[in-house]
């Protein structure tokens, strides 16, 4: 995963921007595909990895305030 140095609010606001657009991308098809054909089934596996996602793109960010 690339490394980005966050200065200010602006580069938080575009890294989140950023981000927010990978997830929808790569976990929203999926999860509006199961939902347009009402399976159940994919729907909850679709939902549980579009919020795994999210989940750690926050604990991403949380990871890189900590100092190690």
């Amino acid at each position: 995963m690339e490394s980005i140095e966050i200065e200010s609010r602006t580069d938080f606001a575009l890294w989140a921007i950023e981000r927010a657009q990978e997830i929808v991308v790569a976990e929203g098809a999926r999860f509006a595909m199961a939902a347009r054909d009402m399976n159940e089934e994919a729907l909850a596996s679709t939902a549980a990895a579009l919020g795994k996602a999210i989940s750690d793109a926050l604990l991403e960010v949380f990871d890189g305030l900590i100092a190690e």
